[in-house]
């Protein structure tokens, strides 16, 4: 499927894929370390009376990255630059770990947009917290970070990743994605390929970990961020997607989303999935979706 581009106002160009469908319009929102090509699974599978865009994030992709992003607002804004620009007017936003937290944003930014929102392993409302290091390898819970800085000088996380990138280590990509994401299912071998080549155009990825420590759009504050009390802006039906297995997404941050979101929002558990249900289960998940999206709320 070939990408096509949208100039942005802030200088950015970003790609996008498009499958021909009907009037009903789904938009995706991909995560860290992937971009549009790693829906390409989910692209086929949903039925053809959906138009599907799936778009690459400033950094990811064959999307430029002129300017550094500063948190998951600068996302979200992105977005809505594309959106303006392909006259989209009602649409259902799917946004995956960290395309959750972007399409939250979206959402609560810009009412009267988005017909429907399926948050898949999303990051909570009150972000994805990023600690400090004990000495003996252990975060250390009672030190969040706060700057891009911490961020960027982390040696746990931040930069052995980032080492795997400046390496272009596709071995080490892989290892890390078969212990934190397909530890049950993996893709096709071609496939996987290519998802690990995709991988390594990001350019973003301690701007990515700062966004989701400091995104917080719940009432309540944490050490990272003061809450900007948007959740209750988000008044579209809602369904919250976790794998039961999912080692990178806790429970316990999905709890806070439905917390935050309240009645407006649906939680169901996918059955034996990780992070990445797309390959886990794609049936279940399709289904999932589909079915939300055709009706006003699961039963």
């Amino acid at each position: 499927m070939s990408l096509s581009k949208v100039q942005l106002e802030n200088g950015e160009q970003l790609a996008y894929r498009e499958r021909p469908g009907g009037e009903e319009v789904i938009v995706l929102i991909h995560g860290n370390m992937t971009s549009s090509k790693h829906w390409d699974v989910l692209i086929d599978k949903l039925d053809p009376k959906f138009k599907v865009y799936a778009i690459d994030l400033r950094g990811f992709g064959e999307s430029t990255y002129n300017t550094r992003v500063k948190g998951i607002k600068d996302f979200s804004d992105d977005l809505k630059e594309v959106i303006d620009a392909l006259e989209l007017k009602h649409f259902h936003l799917i946004g995956w770990s960290t395309g959750g937290a972007i399409c939250m944003q979206f959402v609560a930014d810009n009412p009267g947009y988005c017909e429907k929102l399926v948050l898949l392993a999303s990051a909570s409302t009150r972000g994805y917290p990023f600690y400090a290091t004990n000495l003996d390898g252990t975060p250390n819970l009672t030190s969040r970070f706060q700057t891009i800085e911490e961020v960027e000088n982390d040696p746990a996380k931040t930069i052995p990743m980032q080492g795997l990138y400046d390496m272009k280590n596709k071995a080490g990509l892989r290892a890390v994605w078969n212990a934190a994401i397909y530890t049950h299912n993996q893709p096709k071998e071609e496939n996987y390929d290519a998802y690990l080549d995709d991988m390594l155009t990001q350019r973003n990825l301690a701007d990515v970990y700062h966004a989701l420590n400091t995104f917080n759009i719940s009432s309540i504050d944490n050490q990272a961020a003061k809450g900007t009390n948007q959740a209750k802006d988000i008044t579209i039906p809602v369904l919250i997607l976790r794998g039961d297995r999912d080692l990178v997404v806790t429970e316990e941050m999905t709890q806070e989303i439905v917390a935050d979101l309240g009645e407006n929002a649906t939680y169901i558990p996918l059955t034996n999935c990780g992070h990445s249900p797309l390959i886990d289960d794609l049936e279940q998940l399709t289904n999932r979706i589909e079915n939300f999206i055709s009706k006003e709320k699961e039963q």
